[in-house]
């Protein structure tokens, strides 16, 4: 039984309301056969005021310290071999907190404390992002055109988003994720197979609107079900076990169930939990749910 402050379950899957590194502490060693998920990016969106979230930090090392406990966790409950598929993108650095607008290597950070930890870096996948949607979304003075004519010193290119790729190494023999050419035909690994994926369509994402707070802050985008998809049927088995850590409205877990695996998900705030324990209930096939019963 694990300790909690709630928890919803169906046939495939289980949530549990909490702290995930709390949650993961209870899960047994070797017991996971894949984690994908995307962390908060340090401090640059708050989602709860609760110390145990950690987004809620004063600053970058402080997210990092918190965070290492939560790799540690991980790297114990994956089994021998297998991988970790981290979320991540450059931060931005602010002239009123950082002292000079730019970039910070949150990819980097993400990957000294993994190796740090144990893990073994295995490879960077660069998702490619439409450079106009973020200047229409952030009015970053990088991307706007007007900069580029007044001093294009001043000026960037869009920023990517990255998936980190950690495996727990091992000396003993692994259980192998095995694609047969039928379903998984040469031309697709060819494809696949580039350090660039060019084709994540950005607006493949499950609805938020209704797990938003009043006093949210604007930003809450889960992972385009499209590239959690491609990265659970390159990673697993189906009907292994698939954990997202930082659950939100629970889109690891419905990419997940639609290839036929089992899920694991952690979530700390409330009505991030009570929407992916709905998500993920249609996603199986529920006609309905109790929730908190």
């Amino acid at each position: 039984m694990i300790r909690c402050l709630a928890s919803e379950a169906g046939r495939d899957w289980s949530i549990y309301h909490g702290d995930c590194v709390e949650v993961l502490k209870q899960l047994p060693d070797d017991s996971l056969d894949m984690a994908v998920y995307s962390p908060p990016f340090a401090n640059l969106y708050t989602y709860s005021d609760t110390p145990r979230d950690m987004g809620n930090c004063n600053d970058d090392e402080q997210f990092y310290t918190h965070y290492r406990h939560l790799v540690v966790e991980l790297l114990r409950t994956l089994r021998p071999g297998r991988l970790a598929a981290v979320h991540c993108s450059d931060l931005p650095s602010f002239k009123y907190k950082h002292g000079e607008v730019g970039l910070r290597d949150f990819s980097g950070e993400l990957i000294r404390i993994h190796c740090e930890s144990g893990f073994v870096y295995h490879s960077r996948i660069t998702v490619w992002k439409c450079p106009v949607t973020e200047m229409q979304r952030t009015k970053a003075l990088g991307l706007l055109y007007k900069q580029i004519k007044k001093d294009s010193t001043r000026s960037r290119v869009g920023m990517p988003d990255y998936v980190l790729i950690f495996r727990k190494g091992c000396e003993a023999a692994v259980v192998p994720v095995e694609q047969r050419p039928a379903a998984f035909p040469v031309e697709q690994w060819q494809e696949w197979a580039s350090p660039v994926w060019m084709d994540i369509d950005q607006t493949d994402v499950l609805n938020v609107r209704r797990a938003r707070e009043p006093d949210d802050e604007r930003h809450m985008c889960p992972l385009q079900l499209g590239l959690i998809e491609r990265l659970i049927t390159l990673y697993s088995n189906p009907g292994e076990v698939v954990l997202s850590p930082f659950t939100g409205v629970g889109s690891e877990g419905v990419g997940a169930l639609r290839l036929d695996r089992k899920f694991i998900g952690v979530e700390l705030k409330e009505s991030y939990f009570t929407r992916a324990a709905i998500n993920l209930a249609r996603e199986e096939g529920a006609e309905q749910i109790k929730l908190f019963g």
